[in-house]
């Protein structure tokens, strides 16, 4: 008798379901996402984009310039120069050699400003530069 009561213990913990192989899973996963993931650095203006037609969703953009309705030009969350806009944007492609750019100018930008940001861009090894607009 005494020994179907230690068999019947045993049995009642072996039944229990270890948790820990599965939680270790969860926390190795959550950290090769954290890791993995490509963080956008935004440029620091609320711009008002134009509407266009032809709109198209750009992957793989991680380097944002934001030009404001009075000229001024924001990356990284940071007023900068137009004259900057090659430093700035040779330093974030150390980051990300593949990174295109795009550039999020107000309806209301200057076309000479944009323009100096496209060319900055351009002298800093970036072949794909996009504007940035809202579809209608």
């Amino acid at each position: 008798m005494r020994r179907n009561a230690i068999t019947s213990a045993v049995q009642e913990e072996s039944d229990e379901i270890n948790l820990t192989p599965m939680l270790d899973v969860v926390f190795i996963m959550l950290i090769f996402f954290i890791v993995t993931a490509n963080f956008i650095k935004e440029p620091g203006l609320e711009i008002n984009r134009p509407d266009s037609d032809t709109a198209e969703t750009q992957e793989n953009a991680a380097i944002l310039i934001a030009v404001g309705p009075t000229g001024e030009v924001w990356m990284d969350g940071r007023r900068i120069d137009v004259r900057q806009v090659k430093a700035n944007v040779v330093k974030l492609l150390a980051d990300n050699p593949k990174g295109s750019v795009v550039i999020q100018a107000d309806e209301k930008a200057m076309a000479d400003t944009i323009i100096q940001v496209m060319d900055g861009a351009r002298e800093a090894g970036v072949s794909a530069i996009s504007l940035a607009s809202e579809p209608k």
